[in-house]
């Protein structure tokens, strides 16, 4: 570990780190100092990940709380504080595709895809935000961290991915919430919609976002991390309330919804007014950026 590293001491918690994204954050963490607590619901890639970060000299345990049960979320606080003395930031990265036209999504294809990125965003962090609350009403100094994933299809659409969508979408709402209402504990909130190859796109994005023989590997998860650590660390206590675009070498910040200058009458519309109104109105706008796949 270099003298310099940023997150020395600093306790994460990862969600879904047996593999993909969460496992090169988890590494990248564990190198730069931080004691990693790995949480994946697969006990065998949740270990494979702890004993690829003992190997390189750095701390972690395996944790396989199910992040959709509000009651089991509570372990994994639980057990980086017993472990380790603290907790200092959570990553919420887990999740999964259950990818369908709208016409054809199935109610499991929704509640399992909202349980897993929505829920499970919830659930740990809710453990995480008590324990923090506690200890600034105690008088002690906190500096906590939640890093959030959101993603594309939340910030544009994704044609085939309503309920991923809806789910990446509300993350992202989300994280304004807690960075607005967190501060005040000394905590901050953050998102990611990082462009990577994992295993949920493995089956739609494969050959796009394919390992190249030479050069510089544009999709690799590794491209990620760094971001990740920096935010777990002390220097982005200024930073909250963004959503980080990463993607290959380029960090963005997505800018969000804002309002527009608009039409005023000054008093109610009648509905034979609106036709021209919307002439005006979508004369002057700037047009989203198109849902993926449209």
């Amino acid at each position: 570990m270099p003298s310099s590293a940023i997150c020395k001491d600093r306790v994460v918690i990862i969600t879904g780190a047996g593999g993909g994204l969460g496992a090169s954050y988890a590494k990248a963490l564990a190198a730069e100092g931080a004691k990693v607590v790995v949480n994946d619901i697969n006990a065998q890639a949740a270990q494979s990940t702890v004993d690829a970060i003992k190997a390189a000299g750095g701390e972690a345990i395996a944790n396989t709380s199910d992040i959709t049960n509000y009651e089991d979320s509570a372990n994994a606080v639980k057990q980086a504080v017993d472990t380790f003395g603290a907790l200092h930031a959570v990553v919420n990265n887990a999740g999964i595709c259950r990818d369908r036209m709208f016409a054809s999504l199935s109610e499991a294809d929704w509640d399992a895809v909202i349980a897993v990125h929505l829920k499970g965003h919830f659930c740990i962090s809710s453990h995480a935000v008590h324990y923090w609350r506690d200890r600034s009403k105690q008088g002690e100094k906190v500096d906590a961290r939640i890093v959030n994933t959101s993603s594309g299809a939340g910030l544009n659409g994704s044609v085939g991915q309503s309920n991923y969508a809806a789910a990446k979408g509300g993350i992202a709402s989300l994280t304004l919430n807690q960075a607005a209402e967190l501060r005040r504990y000394g905590v901050t909130a953050n998102a990611l919609a990082p462009a990577a190859r994992t295993g949920m796109t493995e089956d739609v994005f494969a050959d796009m976002m394919r390992k190249p023989d030479d050069g510089f590997d544009f999709y690799d998860p590794a491209n990620v991390a760094p971001i990740v650590v920096w935010l777990c660390s002390e220097e982005s206590s200024s930073v909250s309330g963004r959503v980080f675009e990463v993607a290959g070498g380029k960090i963005s910040i997505a800018d969000g919804w804002r309002t527009t200058a608009g039409v005023d009458k000054g008093a109610r519309w009648e509905p034979t007014e609106i036709s021209a109104a919307m002439d005006e109105l979508l004369s002057k706008e700037t047009p989203a950026q198109k849902v993926y796949g449209a």
